[in-house]
This record gives structure tokens, C-alpha cells and sequence, in this order.
């Protein structure tokens, strides 16, 4: 059997706009030349606004050192969780420096996303979803017989000794609920996907919402109305948008003058290597919530997309777990930010566009 010949391989500037991190080349003078669509997206603005500009300027290194060792030029430099400023945005990133042997003072630079939605590998983040939905199967049944037994003693009793059994029943129907999110955790299938207007979604998930709760937080929107529809599960994405929204609304609860501002932006083709499938995904479409609570305590801010971590008092800790699985399902990416200067939390879902 003949075997076809290759095709031309892309060449250098294909190969660089394809990497799914930042890239950006520096000259010895430390003025930005090139910067590939991941750098763009990553930085919050187009290549040309950030070519011809130093690299100081556009990126404040909170680590004095590693801007001294940025001025020298003459090593390698790698460092992982870095604290960065862009143009005021605050960000955490893996970042390396890399000299050019045959250009000597000229530097490649390479930054990815360090944010807490994608530190987990998919097969060590699946492993850990599916010990809860275990242990709700083997506590399920036991919790049944519980249930039965408090119905069947309520029964003898007189109306005016039915409390506890009235607690016990109530107790074990929070647990029961408590379980099937955790089941719904360990679930591998993905639900199918089509296009979905985001809008509406949002719309949606606000509406449920305000006629669950008494005092909901108003709303600002701030939509890009030529969005095009996303590829996404519209019971998923809805249902991740209502545990984004109510979250926010309980953490600005007791602000002075409590804000939720919902945008849509169209970002920057970013390309994501989605490791479950093995392929670059592009998510071009953005969906920010943000609130002017107090955010999430500090020693969580790392692990809050992890089961059974919270910040609140009587939280569970698994929405936000359920929330990265629902949006991973869809080859989506959540990440948080918390802005201290300026008293926001920032939960961004950026999602594939449905072709």
C-alpha cells in the first residue's frame, strides 16, 4: 500500500500562533517586536497595541528582583504562581525568559494562565469528582431506611411530640440533597451540546433566581449584543450561571451598596489544550460576574473549584466544584480574581462559539 506524502508543515509564525500560551518576543532594549493571539488574549489587548512598547511598561512584576533580573538580559529565568499587574488587572502566571544565543539581547518570553480553574490535570480532577458520587451511593440506602423509621414512629406519636422525628425527616431529605450533588459531581458523561444565546441564558438564570429568593441583588448588565451563539448545554450553562449569580448576590449581601455586574465580551481568539480530548479548543466568548463583596477568604482563593471547600458558614463546598465540572463538560474554562484595589471578585466562564 503507498503511503501518501506529507504535507507541507506550517511554517514558524503558524507554529507560534497556534501555541496555547502567551509569547511575546523582546529586543535588547526590552520593546516588545511580537506577540502571538494567546499573548492577546492574556494581556486584554490586540498585538498592535502591544508591540513597540517595553515590557515594564506594559507588565508590573511584583517581585523587584526578577525586574532586575529582567534588565540584565543575559539568563534564563522560569518562575510559576507569579503575581503580575497588566494595565491595573491583576493576574497569576507561570512565566519563563528565555535569551537567544544568536541574537544576543534578545529575549522570548512565555506566559500562561496560572488561575485556579485549570491546575488540576482532567484525569486527576475526574478521579477526585468520582470518590463523593461512591460514597453517595453506599450512604443512600441507609439514609432510606432512616427516613421510613422516623415516618413509621411519627405515626404513634401525638402531634405535639412529632419534633424530632419532623427534624430527622428533615435532616435526612438535606442530606438526600446534599448526595445527588455529589453524584452529579462524579458523573462522566458530558451532556450534549448545540448553540445556545448566551443572553438568554443569563436572563434565564436572573429570573429563577429573583422568584426564588425574597431580595435578590439587582442585576447591571453590560452585554455585547453581537455576540453569536455559544456551543455550550443550555441546562448546564443556565445552571452554572444561577450558582455564579446567587453566590454573588450572597457574598455582597451585607455591602454597604451591594453591585452584580454581568458582562459579554468577545475576547481574542484564546486557544486551550483541552489535555481530556487531546485538542485545542478555542473560547472565544466571555461571560464576567462580578460583586463587590468581600471575596472569598484568602488561604481558599487556590482551591475553591475543589470539593467540600467553602467560604461560607453553612457552605457545602460543592457548586463551584460542580460549576468547573458542568463547564469543562462543555470544553469551557472558569477561572476567579480577586481585585483588592478596587472591592471586586470576578468570575470569568469563557466558552467555545458554536460554528
Amino acid at each position: 500500500m503507498e503511503v501518501p506524502p506529507a504535507s507541507e508543515p506550517p511554517g514558524p509564525r503558524a507554529q507560534i500562533a497556534g501555541l496555547s500560551f502567551g509569547l511575546l518576543l523582546v529586543a535588547p532594549d526590552l520593546t516588545i517586536r511580537e506577540a502571538n493571539p494567546a499573548a492577546e488574549t492574556l494581556i486584554g489587548q490586540s498585538a498592535r497595541r502591544i508591540t513597540g512598547r517595553r515590557l515594564p511598561d506594559l507588565i508590573a512584576f511584583t517581585e523587584r528582583r526578577l525586574s532586575e533580573r529582567l534588565l540584565e538580559g543575559d539568563g534564563q529565568l522560569v518562575a510559576r504562581g507569579l503575581a503580575i499587574a497588566v494595565e491595573g488587572r491583576r493576574l497569576t502566571v507561570n512565566l519563563t525568559v528565555s535569551p537567544l544565543p544568536a541574537a544576543p539581547g534578545w529575549r522570548v518570553v512565555t506566559l500562561s494562565d496560572a488561575g485556579q480553574g485549570e491546575r488540576l490535570s482532567g484525569d486527576d480532577r475526574e478521579r477526585g469528582l468520582r470518590a463523593p458520587a461512591v460514597l453517595a451511593h453506599e450512604i443512600k440506602n441507609p439514609l432510606s431506611a432512616i427516613r421510613g423509621a422516623a415516618q413509621l414512629v411519627a405515626r404513634k406519636l401525638a402531634p405535639q411530640d412529632r419534633t424530632l422525628t419532623g427534624l430527622i425527616t428533615d435532616e435526612v431529605d438535606r442530606i438526600a440533597q446534599l448526595i445527588d450533588r455529589m453524584q452529579r459531581l462524579g458523573r462522566a458523561p458530558a451532556e450534549p451540546v448545540g448553540p445556545v444565546n448566551l443572553h438568554a441564558s443569563i436572563r434565564r438564570a436572573s429570573a429563577t433566581l429573583g422568584a426564588a429568593r425574597d431580595e435578590a441583588v439587582p442585576l447591571h448588565e453590560e452585554f455585547d449584543p453581537s455576540l453569536p451563539p455559544v456551543l455550550a448545554n443550555e441546562g448546564a450553562l443556565v445552571q452554572v450561571l444561577i450558582n455564579l449569580i446567587g453566590n454573588a448576590q450572597d457574598a455582597c449581601r451585607e455591602a454597604a451598596a451591594p453591585q452584580i455586574v454581568i458582562r459579554t465580551r468577545f475576547v481574542s481568539a484564546l486557544v486551550l489544550n483541552v489535555i481530556r480530548l487531546g485538542r485545542p479548543v478555542k473560547l472565544p466568548i466571555e461571560v464576567q460576574v462580578s460583586d463587590n463583596g468581600p471575596g472569598v477568604p484568602a488561604d481558599l482563593r487556590d482551591h475553591i473549584f475543589e470539593p467540600f471547600v467553602t467560604g461560607k458558614k453553612n457552605g457545602q463546598g460543592l457548586g463551584l466544584a460542580l460549576v468547573h465540572k458542568l463547564v469543562r463538560d462543555m470544553d469551557g474554562r472558569i477561572s476567579h480574581e480577586r481585585d483588592e484595589a478596587g472591592g471586586w471578585t470576578h468570575f470569568r466562564v469563557q466558552l467555545p462559539m458554536a460554528k
